[in-house]
């Protein structure tokens, strides 16, 4: 489903959600992920939290795609800590380290 049956659908499924007690909105959502993945969630939150990821198919796929960006950005760091590779031209490490210098 995309488009316009698509954008109905999470309409009315959002304004349904709205209705039962206690039930978290995707914006709400968006605001505790970070304390969800840290483990610092309150319980009553965090029960919430994880009822809407069963209901709510597009924040289920959110949370999957934010989990994996952080995965990606801690490699991308791990990867720059690692030595050069003998390689790589000395023109090259230059401009890239000019690159990284604050500009006035």
């Amino acid at each position: 489903m995309t488009g316009q049956p698509r954008r109905i659908v999470r309409f009315l499924k959002a304004t349904m959600m709205r209705y039962v007690p206690g039930m978290i909105t995707c914006a709400e959502f968006d605001d505790f992920i970070v304390s969800y993945l840290d483990g610092t969630l309150p319980q009553k939150e965090r029960r919430l939290f994880e009822f809407h990821i069963r209901y709510c198919r597009e924040c289920r796929e959110y949370l999957s795609a934010y989990r994996r960006t952080v995965e990606l950005e801690k490699a991308a760091f791990r990867q720059v800590e690692a030595e050069l590779p003998e390689s790589v031209p000395e023109d090259l490490i230059q401009a890239i380290l000019k690159a990284r210098e604050p500009r006035p």
